[in-house]
């Protein structure tokens, strides 16, 4: 599974992962395994899977390492 970090987070229970390409990838707090929305923080590092969302690439099945 490919590796990022999280860039940034909002209040509205969605954030993006600094994937270490030129795009950084959309994910929701639905998308999360083993991890609540509120624990995570900026700069973590999470193992995660590309899909395709109804507005473009999104991260799926999303974990911390």
């Amino acid at each position: 599974m490919p590796e990022g970090k999280i860039k940034r987070l909002t209040d509205k229970g969605f954030g993006f992962i600094d994937t270490g390409s030129n795009k950084d990838l959309f994910f929701h707090m639905s998308s999360l395994e083993g991890v609540r929305y509120d624990d995570l923080r900026e700069g973590q590092t999470v193992s995660y899977v590309e899909g395709q969302g109804p507005k473009g690439p999104r991260a799926e099945q999303v974990q911390l390492i």
